[in-house]
């Protein structure tokens, strides 16, 4: 499939993970990839898989908390490749805490990289998008319809992410642009390769999200990113796929 022939995706956390297997997979269908993130490593590393494929992307470093260095960084894209089609923010952070003793900077970044950089690349992006008919699919988690203990900063923001989309959806209901989510549990990236818990927590309450049919890889993810953002879903706008092996089903 070509789906995305002759248009420009802007994907966020494209160094690994789901923004890495995201970039991979709308470059091997015709896009023009700009992928962001702030390890220079891996965003090269995902450019030369890209383009050992015959695919084609730009990157460039970006601290999505900066909200000019988004604005740049959109501008820089249009720049680049003339138009913009598709924005996928899926960078994102956890930290788990128990609640009373989450730090002040940590409550911060996280809700700063979560929900405030995905606003800002979507005030940046919706002007150009909708001159091209173009979507968004923000990277929200399970984690934002449903408590999870340690972890309130996290759910939060992934709530407050899950309703700015629905927001937005809403706000632009008229106009000639979709804005649509996802919902993930866990997924099998070095976000969650790298989680550091807290000491005295009980383990028993993670339980649960933990799920039955065990974690998703990127790649699983990064195939509903593409379907959202492909014209195969030019009736989905507002929406929230959870893409979580059942685990809000029950």
């Amino acid at each position: 499939m070509q789906r995305f022939e002759n248009k420009v995706a802007f994907v966020t956390g494209a160094a690994a993970g789901m923004g890495r297997a995201t970039s991979l997979r709308l470059a091997s269908e015709g896009a023009q990839v700009y992928g962001i993130d702030v390890d220079p490593s891996g965003l090269e590393e995902t450019a030369r898989k890209i383009r050992d494929s015959g695919g084609t992307i730009e990157t460039a470093l970006c601290d999505v908390t900066d909200r000019r260095r988004c604005f740049d960084a959109v501008a820089a894209c249009v720049a680049a490749f003339d138009r913009l089609d598709v924005l996928a923010n899926i960078a994102g952070i956890v930290r788990f805490a128990h609640a009373t003793e989450m730090a002040e900077r940590d409550w911060n970044l996280v809700l700063a990289v979560n929900l405030s950089g995905p606003f800002f690349l979507c005030q940046a992006a919706i002007p150009h998008l909708l001159e091209t008919g173009g979507n968004i699919v923000n990277i929200a988690s399970n984690a934002g319809l449903m408590g999870q203990a340690y972890t309130v900063a996290y759910c939060a923001s992934k709530a407050g992410l899950i309703n700015m989309s629905r927001a937005l959806a809403m706000e632009f209901v008229k106009k000639n642009i979709r804005i649509n989510c996802v919902a993930p549990a866990g997924t099998a990236t070095n976000l969650v390769a790298n989680v550091e818990f807290p000491d005295g927590i009980d383990g028993a309450l993670l339980d649960r999200y933990r799920g039955f049919r065990g974690m998703s890889q990127a790649e699983d993810i990064a195939n509903v990113v593409a379907f959202l953002a492909s014209d195969e879903a030019k009736a989905v706008h507002g929406a929230v796929w959870e893409a979580d092996q059942a685990v809000s089903a029950g």
